[in-house]
């Protein structure tokens, strides 16, 4: 083991030497700069190791707005939301077990990832639902409690109808709810399988559910990063599902999407958006991550192509007729920022510049030397389409050492339209409004 960590730390100095071939502001916006694969033995890797929030630290915010910790000493929280009484759920979440090694590189890339989440030791209880209650809307719960429990890694959740949807790795349960109640002991009623099993790569399934509440949206990334684990491992998967809330019956909504996430419906519409984590070792500047509506029954490419019809030269046998349907996003992040969280700005609580656009919450990378995302952003939009270049919104999870204090997943508007954001390994919930709100 010994021998191996030494090699392992070798290869990771080789790792780290990518270098950056373009100018990141030429990938953000619907028309982004692709430069040419660039394929290695090992890609380059550089993540910050976490070390949490000292006391009286936060997050940066522009001029006009202040921030605050509402809840802190949660466990891998990754996602939330916002019911219709005022109170927030929180769903902190962990995957079960490691998944196979499939490749030798696995096994290096292993040991960077593990860096990204810092624990040590045992780790507190996590999978459940955590309930806060702001009855006055002050920022500062009266109320931290858990919900319900016992939960199989979950992440996405919705409200409709007097009921609790819950998009574990496995199944979407359903849990009859009342806003108020603080406790669910009710036994939950599997309402549809998802795809999951021995590897389950992209562990996550973001939910969301259509404006009449008749559908479900359920995101599934897929098991692998470019196919390496071959086509039956990808049964299902890369794909976002329209499930019949009354029957639990599905079909695919979209594919060829690698890991949906933040699925959201634009507002007073019926278009659904999402962010996308797209495929890594392409080299530092590709394949950009992205923000897009999401067309039914399209087809956006992977594993054979990325950004319409350009092709991946590791996938084969290639697909010539279905890279012919692929068709290209919406609006590119940048490359490996890892998008995860998404919430329309709405009213202008946060000010007008805030009004109408889209909030993104961007993890951070590993599959580049130099640090990208680590922030939440703001894409402006007119006439329901992104006009203009992201602006940083929530920055400085990184401290001046390149060390991650905190990395932004889940994103929501409170009752009031204040943000919230979802700190996985600060264990947070932060709370943004505009100055004196």
């Amino acid at each position: 083991m010994k021998r191996l960590l030494l090699a392992g730390a070798a290869l990771l100095a080789l790792a780290g030497c990518g270098e950056q071939t373009i100018d990141p502001q030429s990938q953000l916006g619907p028309n982004p700069q692709l430069p040419e694969p660039r394929q290695a033995l090992l890609p380059a890797m550089r993540i910050a190791e976490v070390v949490g929030w000292k006391q009286n630290e936060a997050p940066t915010v522009p001029s006009g707005l202040a921030i605050r910790q509402v809840a802190t000493g949660l466990s891998n929280p990754r996602n939330l939301i916002a019911l219709p009484n005022g109170d927030i759920l929180v769903v902190e979440s962990r995957k079960q077990g490691a998944e196979p090694v499939t490749r030798p590189k696995g096994i290096i890339v292993g040991l960077v990832m593990s860096k990204a989440h810092g624990e040590k030791g045992t780790p507190p209880p996590s999978n459940r639902v955590t309930l806060l209650r702001d009855a006055n809307a002050d920022g500062v719960p009266e109320l931290k409690t858990v919900l319900l429990e016992n939960l199989n890694a979950p992440f996405g959740i919705v409200f409709v109808d007097n009921a609790l949807y819950v998009a574990n790795t496995d199944a979407i349960v359903r849990y009859p709810y009342v806003p108020g109640q603080t406790r669910i002991t009710a036994p939950g009623q599997r309402l549809t399988d998802l795809p999951a099993g021995e590897i389950n790569h992209h562990w996550t399934k973001s939910l969301a559910a259509s404006p009449d509440g008749a559908s479900l949206y359920v995101g599934i990334g897929s098991n692998s990063n470019a196919m390496e684990n071959g086509a039956e491992a990808e049964r299902d998967r890369a794909m976002i599902w329209e499930v019949d809330r009354a029957t639990g019956r599905h079909r695919v909504y979209a594919s060829g999407l690698r890991n949906p996430n933040g699925l959201t419906f634009y507002p007073g519409s019926n278009i659904l958006w999402a962010v996308i984590n797209e495929r890594d070792e392409l080299g530092p500047d590709l394949v950009p991550d992205y923000l897009t509506s999401v067309r039914p029954g399209a087809f956006y490419g992977w594993p054979y192509s990325y950004y319409g019809k350009h092709l991946d030269p590791r996938v084969k046998p290639e697909q010539p007729a279905l890279v012919a349907r692929a068709i290209p996003p919406d609006y590119s992040l940048g490359s490996h920022v890892a998008p995860l969280g998404l919430a329309f700005g709405a009213g202008g609580s946060l000010g007008g510049r805030f009004a109408g656009g889209a909030f993104v919450g961007e993890h951070g990378s590993w599959n580049r030397d130099h640090y990208a995302g680590y922030k939440v952003v703001f894409i402006p939009f007119q006439a329901g389409r992104p006009a203009g270049k992201p602006v940083d919104v929530v920055t400085d999870f990184l401290n001046a050492d390149g060390q991650a204090r905190g990395r932004p997943v889940g994103l929501a508007l409170d009752r009031t339209g204040a943000l919230l954001i979802a700190d996985d390994v600060g264990n947070s919930v932060w709370r943004v409004t505009a100055t004196g709100g």
